[in-house]
């Protein structure tokens, strides 16, 4: 049997998006929560001498942490698929970001609440690329001590740049931050920033 030309067997669109944001505010967990298949994480424990090192001021329980990226994958029709990359929060894994967003259409900044000031470098670093982000506010057991404006405010955020309120342990909240971002960066008429090695 002779197949023609439209029945060929095709590849999804590729598109690669990052987590990003400070350290210990769900990344790992967003990321998690939504892929498909079981995520690849790069975490190490947290040890006594990090503690001299990273704050751990509202995130007491938190044992791990990411070194590299994590990995996530959601399939959409068989026509996309959105390739999650988790960034390491701490400032000494940053410069893996660099390669982390290469062919990026955008990024997820998520913020901690309870620490809004630690988003404030992956804010920086994307409006500097020029690359479309969104913020989005995991709200710890449904907390939420500002307003969308004060944040907006406080992060120094232009009007067109979406804030969404989310619980990064809920993959239905995770699943609308990410179409919130790929709306906004088909408003901006985003293309990947560099191309994918």
């Amino acid at each position: 049997m002779e197949f023609g030309r439209s029945d060929h067997w095709r590849l999804p669109t590729a598109i690669k998006i990052l987590i990003a944001g400070g350290f210990g505010a769900g990344k790992t967990t967003m990321v998690g929560a939504v892929s498909e298949t079981r995520p690849l994480r790069t975490e190490e424990a947290l040890t006594h001498v990090g503690t001299y090192v990273d704050d751990l001021s509202g995130v007491e329980r938190k044992l791990t942490t990411t070194v590299a990226m994590d990995f996530g994958r959601i399939t959409i029709r068989n026509d996309y698929m959105l390739y999650l990359f988790g960034t390491p929060g701490q400032e000494r894994f940053w410069f893996v970001w660099d390669e982390l967003a290469l062919g990026a259409l955008g990024a997820v900044v998520l913020a901690d609440t309870r620490r809004l000031e630690d988003c404030f470098p992956a804010v920086d670093y994307f409006e500097k690329r020029e690359q479309p982000f969104i913020v989005a506010l995991n709200c710890f057991d449904g907390i939420m001590p500002f307003t969308v404006g004060e944040v907006r405010s406080a992060i120094g955020l232009e009007p067109d740049i979406p804030i969404v309120r989310c619980d990064a342990r809920r993959r239905d909240s995770g699943r609308e931050v990410l179409i919130t971002l790929v709306e906004h960066a088909m408003r901006r008429g985003a293309t990947p920033v560099g191309t994918m090695s």
